[in-house]
């Protein structure tokens, strides 16, 4: 079977408040009703969190439709390890804050519940002090309105303890104005175990099944302090069941983890093409490493954001268990693999 389908604080402990109080305290500096493009923002309510925390918050929308067009972090990576903007049906809680890192030791002094409570999807990713990212003109991300989205929830990875409140939070730059072009960031992540003192490949690919034609414009990589090398790549397979590879892109996520173009703008993908990711990770650690959620894990993340002229997927995470349990050459039955 070739690849698999898209499947899918330390703190006194914030009072309990209803969303209604949430959203008066975000739209005091953020308001969703401009015609024209303007900036607005979701910040953190003053958390003072724990070492390898992960905190959200949310911000309901308007009944007015609106799209997301820019976005800029409101921190530096000596405060936040990285930040997550997810569009919700519903939120994972109603809470003002919550704790939504579901791998982790609980922080009994708050709620905790998943990110999105139903219908999640990853509109923009951030770390180590990558610059703002601006959406091709007449690009944008459909919510509000009749959308899915009827919500945005920030989720922010604190590596280390703080002692005094934080604000952490996302600038957005948004429009009432209909975009032609609807955006969407489909995520490539894998599962596994990095083996002590070796260097080792984890690899995840899934098929295209949507009727969907999708044009990736940005790529995004995520490891922690292991990660060498993250390539995310295209592949056709032709008539005589001989495999074609084109790289969307590739990059050291020592960088700065920031949006950078593809390689080749005119690329598409279409229904039936394979999508894959690799990360190279090299473990110098007299331990095993396993993928997590916490600083001392690693994670392996490929993000492709993209443009569509109609729908874009509904389900845009592809996932694999990770070395040793998956390659591309065996479970995904891939030839001609580039090095």
């Amino acid at each position: 079977m070739r690849g698999s389908s898209l499947q899918s604080c330390r703190s006194p402990a914030p009072p309990k408040m209803p969303r209604r109080l949430h959203l008066f305290l975000a739209i005091s500096i953020a308001t969703w009703h401009f015609s024209d493009a303007t900036t607005s923002q979701i910040r953190m309510p003053g958390v003072v969190p724990e070492a390898d925390s992960y905190l959200c918050t949310s911000l309901e929308l308007s009944d007015q439709e609106n799209y997301l067009t820019g976005f800029k972090a409101l921190t530096t990576k000596g405060t936040a390890h990285h930040i997550l903007l997810f569009g919700c049906e519903e939120p994972g809680s109603d809470e003002l804050v919550w704790d939504c890192g579901e791998m982790n030791k609980p922080n009994d002094e708050m709620p905790r519940a998943p990110t999105c409570g139903s219908k999640p999807a990853i509109l923009y990713a951030w770390a180590l002090d990558a610059p703002p990212l601006e959406l091709p003109k007449d690009v944008g991300f459909q919510v509000g309105g009749y959308s899915n989205i009827r919500h945005l929830v920030m989720q922010v990875h604190y590596m280390h303890s703080k002692e005094e409140p934080d604000e952490t939070g996302l600038e957005i730059t948004h429009t009432e104005e209909p975009q032609p072009k609807l955006a969407a960031t489909m995520l490539l992540v894998t599962g596994g175990t990095l083996p002590a003192n070796k260097t080792e490949s984890f690899e995840t690919a899934c098929m295209i099944e949507e009727d969907v034609v999708m044009h990736p414009f940005a790529y995004r990589t995520h490891t922690h302090r292991h990660g060498k090398e993250v390539s995310g790549w295209l592949v056709k397979e032709d008539q005589s069941q001989e495999d074609h590879w084109k790289l969307i892109g590739r990059r050291d996520p020592q960088l700065p983890q920031m949006f950078v173009p593809v390689e080749d703008g005119s690329m598409t993908i279409q229904q039936g093409d394979m999508v894959t990711a690799r990360c190279v990770m090299a473990n110098n650690e007299d331990r095993d490493i396993p993928m997590g959620a916490t600083g001392e894990d690693e994670m392996c993340n490929f993000y492709v954001m993209y443009w569509t002229d109609g729908e874009v997927m509904r389900d845009n995470t592809c996932y694999s268990p990770g070395a040793p349990d998956y390659r591309w050459g065996r479970e995904a039955a891939l030839n001609h693999i580039p090095k």
